[in-house]
């Protein structure tokens, strides 16, 4: 008798440990850098929607600012309590890659690649040392954007742009004398923006090598100092506090009409009618002027998404998670609706989904995002030019050099030669470390 109800009791309990076990769910931590609450919103909505339809797996987004971003997931790794995906720009993939935690996705981008056709632009930097170290999420692109009604009370037709550098610091010139307002603006701040604004410019000159094919760093270049010197021509025309600028302050003096060019990615489209109080149609964009002898280009660049767990439970999760994210119609709902035009789809399926094209900020300005995307054909990164990777680029990107030397030319008045030498100096001294 008590026997039986020895072996009834255990049996309950077994049951109810397989049961806890059959409910557990696999969490998946994410973190992000996209701070804005509107692009965090869309996140959660859609891992909400992936989270129901998936009771098994917990997907959880952790939001970080891009400038701790370095030093708190070193830390992470560190302590072992690492995310289990980690969104990423190809540069900064090479510096975390560093600590080994990165792993590999080549599984999960084989699998994926059979059911969605990525763009081999979005996916090259993130393929050497014989893996693939990042899924591609989306791209971004550095364009002309500038105030049609501003250039048409200047005198300036707004159908015809700034084509070649001359005509933009003519045209920049020209607007702030006749308005008394900014005619462009240009960051000399310690930052990522200022990077991607001196290299967008460099890239149209032909100086957008930093290593030659032996791996060579050639930062000192002729090119290179032509480009430094014609960047402080346009600082010279920006507003003042472009010496601390970051992302959300030219958006600002744009919109507000405080200058009336920019160089910037497309996160223009979605606050310019309500920070401007003008009709849409006075938002003009165009490819970044190109100098005489020089060549059609901007800075383009896929986010990406890192895997630094090897639980394999987790690698399944992830896998499921990221089947789900690039579904067309979830991709083009989900790039569209965390901030219109600034994330463009890396893949074909989703160029081709309703989601995307019909959201209202994209039906829009459809033109702009259509040039974006032609543009993004041109784009380049450095350090991941030639069709080669520099596995080291992250501890010039890191130091943000690119921008100190901006900072040299353009507030400290050192010749631009003299600069770019400085900087080339501090670059090899980072790839020595």
């Amino acid at each position: 008798m008590r026997k039986g109800f020895y072996v009834i009791v255990l049996s309950m309990v077994l049951m109810l440990v397989f049961a806890a076990f059959a409910l557990a769910k696999t969490e998946v931590v994410l973190w992000h850098m996209e701070q804005p609450p509107h692009r965090v919103e869309q996140f959660q909505r859609t891992i909400d929607a992936f989270n129901k339809a998936n009771p098994d797996i917990s997907v959880r987004q952790v939001v970080l600012d891009w400038m701790e971003a370095y030093t708190k997931v070193m830390a992470a790794i560190a302590a072992r309590q690492q995310p289990d995906l980690m969104f990423t720009i190809p540069d900064f993939t090479t510096a975390v890659k560093s600590s080994g935690a990165v792993q590999p996705v080549d599984d999960i981008f084989s699998y994926l690649g059979e059911r969605y056709d990525f763009i081999d632009a979005a996916v090259e930097p993130y393929n050497y040392d014989g893996h693939l170290w990042a899924v591609p999420a989306y791209g971004m692109v550095h364009m002309l954007w500038y105030r049609k009604d501003i250039f048409k009370e200047t005198g300036l037709d707004p159908a015809t742009p700034p084509k070649s550098w001359e005509d933009l610091l003519n045209y920049a010139k020209k607007i702030a004398e006749a308005k008394n307002i900014y005619g462009i603006g240009v960051p000399a701040s310690k930052h990522m923006y200022t990077d991607q604004a001196i290299y967008t410019f460099m890239i149209t000159n032909k100086a957008e090598d930093l290593f030659d094919e032996e791996g060579n760093l050639i930062f000192n270049n002729p090119r290179t100092v032509e480009t430094y010197a014609f960047y402080k021509k346009l600082y010279e025309l920006s507003p003042p506090d472009a010496s601390s600028w970051t992302w959300a302050e030219p958006q600002l003096a744009f919109n507000t009409g405080k200058m009336a060019v920019a160089i910037e990615k497309g996160q223009f489209l979605l606050p310019f009618e309500k920070e401007s109080g003008v009709s849409g149609e006075n938002l003009g964009c165009a490819i970044v002027p190109i100098p005489e002898d020089g060549q059609r280009g901007s800075i383009y660049y896929s986010n990406g998404i890192m895997v630094l767990t090897s639980d394999n439970k987790k690698h399944e999760a992830i896998k499921k998670f990221l089947d789900y994210l690039f579904n067309p119609e979830v991709n083009g709902e989900w790039l569209a609706g965390m901030e219109p035009g600034l994330f463009l789809p890396v893949t074909t399926n989703t160029l081709q989904s309703e989601s995307f094209w019909s959201h209202p900020v994209i039906s829009q300005y459809r033109s702009h995002v259509e040039l974006m995307i032609e543009q993004s054909k041109y784009g380049k990164l450095f350090g991941f030019t030639k069709g080669r990777v520099n596995p080291n680029i992250g501890r010039i990107s890191g130091q943000n050099i690119l921008a100190q030397v901006v900072q040299k030319v353009c507030l400290e008045g050192v010749d631009p030669a003299k600069a770019v030498e400085w900087g080339q100096e501090e670059m090899l001294k980072a790839l020595r470390k």
